[in-house]
């Protein structure tokens, strides 16, 4: 039996180092049985062993069995607690401590700041920083690390800097702190900068330091410093480090070069996990890469990699804003079986692309299963009614949202005043959008000032708009503008719609919306000669105008029609039924409006062009090719025109068919020779 104390100790401490908690506990059992009354100095050394190894309770009855205690127990307990987990215990014995007498050491407090900052108890921690001043150690390189990175991580990002500015020296450990806590906290600019002065200062520079800083630089899209990033990681050797690996896949993902993410995704198959697939997944779908998102889910589940909740929610949105509910459908179906339907975040995004597929019922029903919404749920039924034009159901979900106590953000007031704009309730929206920053404590931005400019030009009432904009602490963005061409297109105001035409063209000199908005205008106005100096303008400047086109979801398959097109497979049968409904609804009452109709032409060639627009083709082929109980759901990337809106009324009275359509701005539910929008869009 050893015991001489150094030789004992020696042992123990290997013990711990090496986690053999066994062998400690088979010696420490040998010393009781043999009578042998350890020293503090061996205890000690136990009491580590113990905390180390995550054998608390031995640890606890160790300490308190212990006759004599001194700064080294304490610590060794705090610490214990601290890297277990038991963040509450590691403070309320630091406390006990100081009411013992002991004065803290830096290793007990880089322990408690540590589980202070876990916990989320700034103030807890700021005490511990007072402290630490008046005992001498605020400026000891440990602790100075360990307070930079507490007040990173709580958010307070200047008392982080005025620590780390005020530490005499520092290391990679502190350095790594201020650029974690830089990128965590949106400061992505100042995270690149310090990690240049860390590299100024020659420090070693590892793993955690690099997916701190590609993290910050997927944020800025810098991918020119992203590359420069991955030639270091590359020579350091740490490119199959798999956190870096799906740091960088996650940095050229959000940067938009998913070829360059595509490559590194691909180098070590043994490095891949859910978290550099969900990277990839999501860069494709925000490059609009869908087909690519998707073939890289099956690719994953065909490795037995599990989709989170993250992976779902990408692919959701994909579908959302492709409006594919096929495949959104299917979706839904797997997350069910992953029992992933009841996580807020995913449940949302069903929410939002149920809507977006026109299925509104069905957004409302899994919005009704979520046990407790929380605000992206609420933001995204309050979204969806928007999006559908029905203003006083959104506001009717606003007041629910409040009641349940749930605080609205900047994105719930921009989908409340986009569906009063739709719905033509001028009053409501703005007495919302000046209750804003009063009543709720949300500051209008930008966007909900281009909101009011849209619900005031929409409703006619131009003038107010313009006195609106002129009153704006900032010029209006590229929507407010357009908005209100739009409306002076619709009311015929051309002296304001040249004035929005020309504010516009200097913000987005290539956006052709703007030169067709004020050629429309002039046609309008029988200005012939004005309409042909636009077109002439377009030629010069090379913008050319954005085709319309509609597309029809049957099956898997997307079928995309554009004006005039006959290309389709079922062309025939698509053109004979064109013209029976074009029959029936001129029988019906139908009378086409060939205002909208920019060119100076035959009124029988202006009806010709309006009867073959993309959306009429659109509507006829899902006649023809869907079952009656399926719904006729109808995308176009244009707003759909007057003409077309009045048609696809009488077509779906004469066929007894809900037709509904996505166009730009909006859904339209046709019923019965009514829409939902009232006319109003």
């Amino acid at each position: 039996m050893l015991k001489d104390s150094t030789t004992l100790a020696h042992v123990i401490r290997t013990y711990a180092q090496t986690r053999q908690l066994y062998k400690g506990k088979q010696l420490h059992a040998q010393l009781i049985c043999a009578g042998y009354q350890p020293c503090i100095f061996v205890s000690n050394h136990l009491l580590n062993m113990y905390a180390k190894c995550g054998e608390l309770d031995f640890a606890i009855n160790l300490f308190d069995e212990m006759p004599h205690r001194n700064l080294v127990s304490w610590t060794a307990l705090i610490t214990g607690f601290s890297q277990n987990g038991k963040f509450q215990k590691a403070l309320s014995t630091f406390s006990q401590m100081r009411i013992a007498g002991e004065q803290p050491t830096q290793f007990a407090f880089s322990s408690v700041i540590q589980a202070s900052v876990l916990l989320g108890s700034l103030e807890f921690g700021k005490q511990m920083h007072s402290l630490s001043i008046k005992s001498g150690f605020s400026s000891e390189l440990f602790v100075g690390s360990n307070l930079a990175d507490m007040y990173s991580k709580c958010g307070v990002l200047f008392d982080a800097c005025r620590v780390f500015d005020e530490m005499p020296s520092k290391d990679e450990v502190s350095w790594t702190a201020m650029i974690d806590g830089y990128a965590k906290n949106g400061n992505f600019e100042e995270a690149l900068l310090a990690f240049k002065k860390m590299i100024l200062e020659e420090m070693a520079i590892d793993q955690h330091v690099f997916c701190s800083t590609l993290s910050a630089c997927g944020a800025l899209k810098a991918c020119k410093f992203g590359k420069s990033l991955h030639s270091c990681i590359v020579k350091l050797g740490f490119e199959s480090d798999i956190y870096v690996g799906n740091a960088l896949t996650d940095m050229y993902s959000k940067a938009g070069d998913m070829e360059s993410a595509s490559c590194v995704f691909g180098i070590d198959s043994e490095c891949r996990n859910i978290v550099s697939c969900t990277s990839l997944i999501d860069g494709y779908v925000e490059t609009d890469q869908i087909e690519n998102a998707l073939s890289t889910f099956i690719e994953l589940r065909r490795q037995g990699i599990e989709p989170n909740e993250f992976t779902f929610s990408s692919l959701i949105k994909a579908c959302a804003n492709q409006a594919a509910l096929e495949q959104g459908t299917l979706l839904h179906g797997q997350v069910i079986k992953i029992h992933l339907d009841k996580d807020p975040f995913v449940s949302s995004i069903l929410v939002d692309m149920y809507g977006k597929c026109g299925l509104l019922d069905h957004s409302i029903r899994v919005f009704d299963e979520i046990k407790e919404p929380n605000e992206f749920a609420w933001n995204s039924l309050v979204g969806v009614f928007s999006q559908h034009g029905l203003g006083k159901d959104a506001m009717k979900i606003f007041g629910r949202m409040i009641l349940r106590g749930v605080k609205p953000n900047e994105i719930t007031f921009v989908s409340l005043l986009t569906g009063f704009s739709h719905a033509g309730l001028v009053e409501e929206g703005l007495d919302y959008f000046y209750s804003m920053d009063k009543t709720y404590g949300v500051v209008p931005r930008q966007e909900h000032y281009s909101c009011v400019i849209d619900l005031l030009s929409r409703a006619g009432r131009l003038k107010e708009a313009e006195e609106f904009i002129n009153s704006m602490p900032f010029e209006p963005n590229a929507f407010g503008w357009c908005s209100f061409l739009g409306a002076c297109r619709t009311h015929g105001d051309k002296e304001r719609g040249e004035l929005a035409a020309e504010k516009l063209m200097r913000l987005e000199p290539e956006n052709s919306g703007t030169h067709v908005l004020l050629s429309n205008i002039y046609a309008m106005a029988g200005q012939w000669e004005d309409v042909r100096s636009v077109r002439k303008m377009m030629r010069d400047g090379k913008v050319k105008k954005l085709p319309g086109y509609s597309w029809v979801d049957l099956g898997n398959k997307t079928h995309l029609f554009g004006a005039e097109d006959w290309s389709h497979p079922q062309k025939r049968d698509i053109y004979e039924k064109l013209e029976s409904l074009h029959d029936q609804i001129r029988e019906a009452g139908y009378v086409p409006y060939t205002g909208s109709v920019p060119f100076n032409m035959e009124q029988s060639m202006k009806e010709r062009l309006l009867h073959h627009h993309s959306e009429r083709i659109a509507v006829a082929f899902a006649l023809i090719s869907m079952p009656i109980g399926k719904p006729i759901i109808v995308k176009k990337n244009l707003r759909v025109c007057v003409d077309c809106h009045s048609a696809i009324k009488f077509i779906s009275k004469v066929v007894g068919r809900k037709i509904i359509v996505r166009d730009s701005s909006r859904f339209h539910h046709f019923t019965d020779g009514k829409c939902s929008c009232s006319d109003y869009w």
